[in-house]
């Protein structure tokens, strides 16, 4: 699936906020009711939170290419292929829940939607079958996440993501037969050796890195 689209629109989100500093300063009013289980460095807070909705927006076509070329290897692609349409549809054609937001918020929420749908996807996946049909774990960044856009907003995008995994399963889109499932427990330990960005380590470096270093490539 291609990903030049999303990359472009995430590399143009980078430049806006280079140019305004508009999330930066969004962000200077969101520090302080962050949950009190979100340990935050001492020194350049806004940096740190700053490279990391850099890094999970940047997740968003890394997991996308990782996970078509698993599918596809596996003889998954017709399971998995509605999943991963719907979470880049959230760039391609972005709501009308974030009509209105610019640059990396922007993008912020849209990535929390394809983050999401992933999670909700894995868990009712978990619920039936003990497995997840998607190789990938973000709900660390994603209640991080959630607490940055802030609420009522983000249980609104929470409640978006519950209905198109509704509509999914009522479609019989993400069925997955026995041969399949087990295919897929065999390889779940490959998969994270070679795709690393499935792995949610985004989470480790904001709670324990202080650095503060600003990433915007």
């Amino acid at each position: 699936m291609d990903t030049v689209i999303i990359r472009q629109a995430i590399a143009a989100a980078k430049t806006h906020e280079r140019t305004t500093g508009q999330l930066a300063r969004l962000l200077k009013t969101r520090v302080s009711p962050l949950h009190k289980s979100i340990q935050l460095p001492s020194e350049n807070i806004i940096p740190a939170l700053l490279n990391f909705i850099i890094h999970y927006i940047d997740k968003v076509p890394e997991f996308i290419d990782a996970v078509d070329a698993i599918a596809d290897e596996c003889g998954l692609i017709d399971y998995i292929e509605p999943v991963i349409s719907t979470a880049r549809e959230f760039f391609m054609e972005p709501p009308a829940l974030v009509a209105g937001h610019e640059g990396l918020n922007s993008l912020m929420g849209e990535s929390y939607l394809a983050h999401r749908l992933v999670e909700e996807v894995n868990d009712r996946f978990i619920s039936g079958y003990n497995m997840p049909l998607v190789p990938m774990d973000m709900t660390r960044s994603n209640l991080i996440i959630h607490h940055l856009i802030g609420e009522p907003f983000a249980n609104q995008l929470d409640s978006a993501v519950h209905l198109i995994v509704d509509e999914l399963q009522q479609k019989d889109l993400v069925f997955v037969p026995e041969a399949c499932r087990e295919d897929r427990s065999n390889r779940w330990a490959s998969d994270l050796q070679r795709w690393p960005c499935l792995i949610d380590n985004l989470s480790v470096n904001l709670l324990f890195n202080g650095s503060g270093q600003l990433l915007i490539h």
